[in-house]
């Protein structure tokens, strides 16, 4: 017969078992669970944030630019690894690209953990598993995936092997706080909310297929284009070539694949009498019935002012701009004066550092200090030097009525642009610049005019032609060229500029200005977008 003191002693045993039955069973099922999850949660690699997701990048029409996929990784556990040999004459057998120094060195190392292979597909998965190497397992990543190939490379920038952003909008995404989320663990495996830009995908793809037609047909160097909304300072579209493919960017970091519209500065050429013209008007001094002596050169120290297009007269305001006179401009810059040209310019936003969400922005160049001989030159567009990206910026607040208005890669409405726009000229300059844009695109110098015509849209312009400097002196036959666009002239709507590096004369053209070569760039971007961006070709049967 069982004691009461036997029957104690028996109860505790039974409770003993039960509690190692039930953290028994705890364990079990918790390994089981984490056994049949993709992503083992605490499993920890070389870095922490392998597994983070990525907010898809959408365009402005929900179109798709950027996604995370999963991907495979293979890895290995040294200290389990019993013959690393073995090891990697097996593994050799499904990866033979392996490099054999640095694999067997971390097979046959004491180290908890090694990678040995990122970005694996899933056949490979399958072959490594069927070879049954003990220590060797798989980790399910995240992968960036660009749909569109090259078509946006410089805008949506690149990712490194861990998914984090190091160039272009990736790299802003994360400096918004996508890296905050990484560190301390909610951008694991979890659905982030998509980013939309400012982008039109359909824009996009026009945009570098004229870029890349155009280094072909001019035997360019180089070409690149922005299309800028005039009123919001959205940018719609961008493109550098030559560019790369961010879903294998082997040769992204090779110097002629820079973005050449932010990244990138340069004299401008005459597109920069824009802006001279401007000030002048928007002085008070000049109006459009101004003249100014072209008769003869200006010869200040050892310079000797010409014009390309040499009238040898006394010219209008409109005459210095129709005929893009090197010496009217001089004489332009020379009536507001030193220290108001450099402060004009300042206003614009062509002498400081862009401010953008793209964090491959330059910084312009200028004299470091301004002499008269440098106002002189830069009134027509050397001597200093800026990003293509901010010139269209500042074209775009001469034309839109006067509001300079910071460019931006995220969607922005008309009434958050007003809020933040800054005056920087008169209505009234505002004004006769669309006039004379106008007039320039249909009688100016260089070749442009008819070049620049599309059939149902008033589109106005300027040209710029630009001698690249070549061993520490200007190459009358090494250029670079740019031409702005705005359309529908009368109140813009967009703005287009392009650029074009070392283009040579084709059909049997002896010349290769702008008007030859970037004009006709931006006309074709006009031809084949403006109906897409919702701009109705209107047809005149009276004389224009």
């Amino acid at each position: 017969m069982m004691t009461p003191r036997s029957a104690r002693a028996q109860n505790r045993i039974l409770i003993v078992m039960a509690c190692f039955i039930g953290i028994f069973c705890i364990i079990s099922g918790r390994l089981v669970f984490y056994g049949m999850k993709d992503d083992p949660v605490d499993f920890n690699g070389p870095t922490g944030s392998v597994l983070a997701a990525r907010p898809d990048i959408l365009d402005r029409n929900g179109a798709v630019l950027a996604t995370d996929i999963n991907t495979v990784s293979l890895y290995a556990e040294p200290r389990k690894i019993i013959d690393p040999d073995e090891a990697f004459e097996l593994l050799a057998t499904v990866l033979p690209d392996l490099n054999f120094e640095q694999t067997y060195a971390r097979l046959k190392g004491n180290a908890g953990f090694a990678w040995l292979k990122r970005g694996l597909t899933p056949k490979h998965k399958s072959q490594i598993m069927a070879l049954g190497i003990p220590g060797i397992g798989f980790r399910t990543e995240k992968s960036r995936f660009y749909p569109g190939g090259p078509t946006a490379a410089h805008i949506l920038g690149l990712v490194n092997i861990d998914n984090q952003g190091i160039a272009g909008m990736e790299k802003y995404i994360d400096s918004q706080g996508l890296s905050d989320l990484r560190d301390v663990g909610l951008a694991h495996g979890r659905k982030l909310a998509p980013v939309k830009l400012s982008i039109d995908l359909r824009v996009q793809h026009v945009v570098r297929d004229v870029l890349v037609n155009a280094v072909e047909r001019y035997r360019a160097i180089a070409a690149g284009a922005v299309v800028l909304d005039a009123n919001t300072g959205e940018v719609l579209a961008m493109g550098s070539v030559p560019d790369f493919d961010p879903n294998n960017p082997f040769n992204a970091l090779e110097k002629d694949r820079l973005n050449r519209m932010s990244a990138g500065v340069y004299e401008m050429g005459s597109t920069i009498k824009t802006f001279t013209t401007a000030m002048a008007l928007d002085s008070g001094k000049v109006d459009l019935n101004s003249t100014f002596d072209a008769t003869r050169p200006i010869t200040i120290g050892r310079q000797t002012i010409h014009d390309f297009h040499g009238k040898r007269r006394v010219l209008t305001l409109p005459e210095v701009f129709l005929f893009s006179s090197n010496i009217g401009s001089a004489k332009e810059a020379d009536v507001v004066g030193i220290e108001g040209h450099r402060e004009f310019l300042v206003r614009l936003g062509l002498l400081d550092r862009m401010q953008t969400e793209l964090p491959e922005v330059a910084r312009p160049t200028e004299p470091k200090v301004w002499k008269k001989v440098h106002s002189i030159t830069i009134s027509f567009g050397h001597g200093m030097a800026t990003t293509p990206l901010q010139t269209a910026v500042g074209a775009a607040a001469l034309l839109n009525g006067g509001m300079l208005i910071a460019p931006t890669f995220l969607p922005r409405g008309i009434e958050e642009a007003r809020t933040m726009a800054k005056r920087v000229v008169s209505k009234k300059t505002s004004d006769d610049l669309r006039y004379l844009y106008r007039l320039n695109a249909q009688k100016g110098t260089g070749g442009s005019a008819s070049r620049t015509q599309v059939p149902g849209y008033r589109v106005g312009g300027k040209t710029g032609t630009a001698e690249k400097v070549i061993n520490g002196r200007y190459s009358k036959e090494v250029r670079f060229n740019t031409f702005i666009a705005a359309y529908p002239i009368e109140n813009p709507r967009y703005v287009v500029l392009t650029i074009i590096d070392e283009p040579k004369p084709v059909d049997g053209q002896v010349a290769a200005g702008a008007g030859l070569n970037a004009a006709p760039m931006a006309a074709e971007i006009i031809r084949r977008s403006a109906n897409i961006l919702g701009v109705l070709p209107v047809f005149e049967t009276a004389a224009d």
